[in-house]
């Protein structure tokens, strides 16, 4: 009689505290981060692993990967793929799966959370309050946000998610995305320059990733109004971060709300001596509710490929 193999998963990175529990407690984990030779670790121990677990921001490289010969899932923290080889992964017929679903709505209200901050210098008026310069002279003018013209650079399930909240304050939403969907009420523009000449805030929200790299660039930033305010919630590699350093410098655009950045966790002290650039740590899809939905689709994705069922999450 044989002893059946345990399934045993690699973790990449650390996770949520009762995700981890729940995976040790069905599954051989392995915490790759805490090894002290990971090299030597994998070369050793690699061919025992069929899955990892690892975040979207953290992703897994392919030298990983390729120490990993009966590898058959990586389920991903998050919906960010940026940082994993697809092609690599199709190849080998490594599946992939996300957190697709669980951070749209808080991903879509941190955009407006930012884009409201940022037009209406919520935080620079907050300081100006605790800093005692309302005893002494009065507050700036802000924008107005109603009415104003929307552009969203990608109409995916978050795009969507932002421009129905943007409805509620009669804004006339427009966007760019790789395809135009025709059920939408929303103006289309197939050209990415097209829309942020006609937008007075620009959001990015399209995916991170090879294709996307940089293609918010200098070019972008002439083409929209002087007047107009820049919100990413996407991945800080969409955009060229000197660019929009040099845009916000010249007066090309009028500010930025942010949450991600080209090198997280560094922040360009540039953007961080500006008044008018509102600054996020990358928490976005950081609330409670969501992060337990999150733990709770990685979980699944992981108990689904062990026991040869369909995986619910994974992506083509």
């Amino acid at each position: 009689m044989t002893t059946p193999t345990p399934n045993e998963v690699l973790l990449i990175a650390p996770v949520m505290e009762n995700l981890q529990t729940r995976l040790e407690a069905a599954f051989v984990v392995h915490r790759l981060y805490e090894q002290t030779d990971p090299v030597a670790f994998l070369a050793a121990k690699g061919e025992a692993f069929h899955a990892i677990v690892t975040r979207g921001d953290i992703g897994v490289t392919t030298p990983i990967l390729e120490q990993l010969p009966q590898l058959g899932l990586i389920a991903v923290f998050g919906v960010g793929t940026d940082a994993i080889d697809l092609e690599y992964t199709r190849q080998r017929g490594i599946a992939v799966t996300i957190t697709s679903g669980a951070l749209t709505e808080d991903v879509a209200d941190m955009a407006l959370g930012l884009l409201l901050a940022t037009a209406r210098q919520l935080c620079h008026n907050d300081r100006f309050v605790r800093e005692g310069r309302w005893l002494q002279e009065a507050p700036g003018l802000s924008v107005q946000v109603s009415g104003k013209r929307l552009g969203i650079f990608g109409m995916g399930n978050i795009g969507r998610a932002i421009a129905q909240r943007a409805a509620g304050f009669n804004m006339r939403i427009q966007y760019a995305s790789h395809r135009q969907d025709e059920t939408l009420p929303y103006t289309y523009y197939p050209d990415l320059l097209a829309l942020a000449r006609e937008s007075d805030f620009f959001v990015i929200a399209i995916s991170g990733g090879k294709d996307s790299a940089g293609v918010v660039d200098k070019a972008v930033f002439d083409a929209l109004p002087s007047h107009a305010l820049v919100i990413n919630i996407a991945r800080g590699s969409i955009v060229n971060q000197a660019d929009l350093i040099a845009a916000l410098q010249n007066g090309d655009i009028a500010g930025a709300g942010l949450d991600v950045y080209a090198q997280e966790p560094q922040v360009p002290a540039e953007l961080i001596a500006m008044d008018n650039v509102v600054l996020q740590p990358h928490i976005a899809s950081a609330t409670q509710e969501t992060r337990q939905k999150m733990s709770d689709i990685v979980f699944t994705n992981v108990e689904a490929f062990f026991n040869q069922a369909p995986l619910p999450h994974a992506i083509e």
